[in-house]
């Protein structure tokens, strides 16, 4: 056979019960997910901003980045609902390079799901019980969501995996928001097709059971642009994007109609920076048409402590991405004060 079984790995439930969450969490984590939630379906105008590296590749440097956001949250929590952007898994186009924490706790080491499973649920743990704030991850692997399903107030399905049955048919268990990204060729229909499927009801195998989920009244979509058949970043997050998407929501039966801009991945060409334009973009498409700012709940936006990337060697920058190149935290910290004053 092609593959062999390197660990037997805990069950979800094994893991949570040796890594338990304390009561203090529990708490926070029910009081944000309520908030998060008046706001997906129109009791909350709160505007919110998932923002934080593009991969979280070490504890201590996305703890300090998530405990300054906090301090920024206590000045912009009458306007803004701030969501830590804390990505263990990295999906990869062609399968090589640093697949994401779960993978590899340390960038530089050999992978070890063991240590990666326990690195992730600790990461997301720490950074609530510091800061106060329950954080968004991606579904990049379904199976792999019930580690962290307790710990979660957001959840991304990303661009190559949105048209994937068991993503969409995961998705529709959840009890809190997920968004689904249009795929790499920008097709609005696909998206939309999957947020219908994440808010139906499915029954299917799931981790060797046979499950009926409920369906997801919280799933929405992610406007992340797309790449056209010559490899060209063709962005939607423009005025005559918005209304375009506003009007297919409009002729299909979906609950709690909603999007997210992500201002970075094919909307910007990674040209990190170009984030802050877009972000400005987007908020005036709302001021300037009220549908737009009932649809538009939200930007996503890549954001560390230091600005742009680098490559994973023995000199590495503390807090600087080893994956897309991010905005530094100045950058960051005055965009999120000019959101909140914009709003």
């Amino acid at each position: 056979m092609g593959m062999k079984i390197n660990a037997e790995l805990p069950l979800p439930a094994e893991l949570k019960a040796e890594y338990p969450l304390s009561e203090d969490i529990i708490r926070i984590k029910e009081k944000r997910d309520r908030e998060i939630r008046d706001i997906f379906t129109g009791r909350s105008d709160k505007f919110i901003v998932i923002v934080g590296p593009c991969s979280a590749d070490n504890e201590d440097s996305v703890c300090e980045y998530v405990n300054r956001l906090a301090a920024v949250n206590e000045k912009v929590t009458d306007r803004l609902m701030l969501i830590p952007r804390i990505y263990t898994n990295k999906p990869r186009t062609t399968g090589e390079g640093y697949k994401g924490m779960l993978h590899q706790p340390e960038p530089d080491r050999e992978p070890n799901l063991l240590e990666g499973i326990i690195a992730i649920r600790r990461l997301h743990t720490r950074a609530i019980r510091e800061s106060g704030l329950t954080a968004a991850d991606e579904m990049l692997y379904p199976e792999n969501r019930s580690y962290l399903d307790d710990i979660l107030s957001y959840e991304a399905v990303g661009a190559r995996s949105v048209e994937n049955q068991q993503h969409r048919l995961t998705a529709s268990s959840m009890d809190i928001p997920v968004g689904m990204k249009n795929p790499t060729s920008g097709d609005f229909s696909v998206m939309l097709n999957s947020v219908k499927a994440a808010q139906s009801s499915h029954r299917f195998i799931y981790r060797g059971m046979d499950v009926t989920t409920d369906g997801n009244d919280l799933a929405h979509v992610i406007l992340r642009g797309g790449v056209d058949k010559y490899g060209k970043c063709i962005p939607n997050y423009h005025y005559e994007d918005l209304i375009r998407l506003l009007e297919m929501y409009k002729k299909r039966d979906l609950k709690n109609p909603a999007a997210i801009v992500d201002a970075n991945h094919s909307n910007s060409d990674k040209q990190f920076r170009e984030q802050i334009r877009i972000v400005s973009e987007v908020l005036h498409s709302r001021k300037y048409n009220p549908e737009l700012k009932g649809l538009i709940k939200g930007v996503m936006i890549e954001s560390y402590l230091e600005e742009g990337c680098q490559k994973i060697d023995d000199n590495r920058v503390y807090g600087k991405s080893i994956t897309d190149p991010c905005l530094g935290w100045e950058d960051t910290e005055r965009l999120l004060y000019k959101i909140a004053e914009e709003c």
